[in-house]
Formats: C-alpha cells, sequence, structure tokens
C-alpha cells in the first residue's frame, strides 16, 4: 500500500483530547519532577506535540504545515535564550512568559524538539495508514 505524501488531519476532538492530556503532564511534570532528565528533555519533547495539538485543535493548518510551523516556533525560542532577547530588548516580562522562554540555550533542546515533532509525524503517518487499511 502506498501513503500519499498528503497527512489527513483527525478530528479537532482528538487535538483537544490531546492537548489537555499533555497539558496536565506538562504541569505535573513542573510542579513534582525536578531532576535532569525528565524535566529538561522529556518536557521539551513532549512541549512541542502539546503546542502542534493545540494548533491542530484550533485551526484548520495542514498536518505538515503545522510540524513545520512548531519546529521553527520551538528553534526560535531556542534562538532568543541564545541570544538572551530579554537583556537585548531592555525588558523584564512577566514570570510566564520567562519560564516559557527558558534561561539558556541548549543544543539538546533542539534534538529534544526534533524528536518530539518526528515522533508526531510518525503518529500521524501511523494513523493514516490505519484509516487506509
Amino acid at each position: 500500500m502506498k501513503i500519499s505524501a498528503r497527512l489527513d488531519r483527525r478530528s479537532r476532538k482528538t487535538y483537544i483530547i490531546s492537548f489537555l492530556v499533555l497539558l496536565l503532564v506538562e504541569i505535573s511534570i513542573a510542579i513534582w519532577i525536578k531532576d535532569d532528565f525528565i524535566r529538561p528533555y522529556l518536557g521539551d519533547f513532549l512541549v512541542v506535540i502539546l503546542i502542534y495539538s493545540f494548533l491542530m485543535s484550533i485551526s484548520k493548518i495542514s498536518v505538515l504545515k503545522a510540524l513545520i510551523a512548531v519546529l521553527l516556533f520551538s528553534y526560535a525560542v531556542e534562538f532568543f535564550q541564545m541570544i538572551n532577547i530579554v537583556k537585548v530588548m531592555q525588558y523584564q516580562p512577566p514570570e510566564v512568559i520567562m519560564i516559557a522562554l527558558g534561561s539558556s540555550f541548549s543544543t539538546w533542546d533542539l534534538l529534544a524538539y526534533s524528536l518530539g515533532m518526528t515522533f508526531t509525524a510518525g503518529l500521524e503517518y501511523y494513523y493514516l495508514a490505519m484509516i487506509r487499511t
């Protein structure tokens, strides 16, 4: 069976549910996990899936465009950390924004984002294969 290059979207309900579940997981990690692997790396892996799920639940963007947009957005946030955008702008944003922006650049974060989007793309292709059989 040949899988088309075009990925069909799932229902918005699926994306909303996955967003809410991932949001609870991310909040739980932030509150209760204080380690050197789950919080920094698994959290970054999951956060791009969370953002992707949110984007897919509120828009009609294609799967491929959403995957690319979320990956570029996460890379941009990491780049802003590298140039220390807060100091460059000479503005102290609210604490919530500071938490979202993070505080330090890491190539490992870029890898976690890439793996998260690769995993998500794999799930979408798997879903497409399942509905076509």
